[in-house]
């Protein structure tokens, strides 16, 4: 799944390098967003060159967001940069493995996948090529045939809190304490 603005800042040149060669892959991929006319254009010749993988939306619709997001598998997230990022959050409580480019938020909030271990939330790529994203897919259509380790991953995410209950607990600790050093 993607759902994103489309925009070179997103990542989709990459995407655009290895699209031919991800329809090769035992893949559906299922994109929602509308952005900049060349990757509009992009998308919409993807889905028209395979029509039987690759299904594209260019519109915003926040209620088919949800359901592409909660209905995949993986969610493509190869942001050339991204200060914080709410889709790889989305797609950890609804149970979706994120891969995305380890920048910024995304390599805050997603851990790499260690199947012996069984620890991890994603799948991350460092150095922002093609052939690096590709390796990241790969990895997770990879992991994605061994269902018990799928599962856990799943779990793994889902666990994650990333609210603000914890952080501001620790912000008023902070205040309590400021507050108790000056009286």
């Amino acid at each position: 799944g993607i759902i994103s603005r489309f925009a070179s800042q997103k990542g989709f040149d990459l995407v655009e390098q290895i699209a031919d060669r991800l329809a090769e892959r035992e893949v559906a991929v299922v994109a929602l967003g509308t952005g900049e006319p060349h990757y509009e254009r992009f998308f919409r010749e993807w889905a028209f060159r395979h029509p039987t993988q690759v299904a594209v939306q260019i519109r915003y619709d926040d209620g088919l967001a949800h359901k592409v997001e909660a209905g995949s598998d993986i969610f493509l997230m190869p942001s050339r940069y991204e200060p914080c990022g709410l889709n790889q959050i989305y797609s950890l409580k609804y149970g979706t493995v994120p891969v995305v480019h380890a920048t910024g938020g995304l390599d805050d909030t997603i851990e790499e996948f260690r199947p012996a271990q069984g620890t991890g939330t994603g799948f991350k790529f460092e150095g922002f090529t093609a052939e690096k994203l590709l390796s990241a897919i790969d990895r997770s259509l990879m992991a994605f045939q061994y269902k018990e380790a799928w599962k856990r991953l799943m779990r793994n995410g889902m666990a994650r809190n990333y609210s603000w209950e914890q952080p501001a607990r620790d912000y008023a600790a902070v205040y309590q304490e400021a507050a108790s050093r000056r009286a």
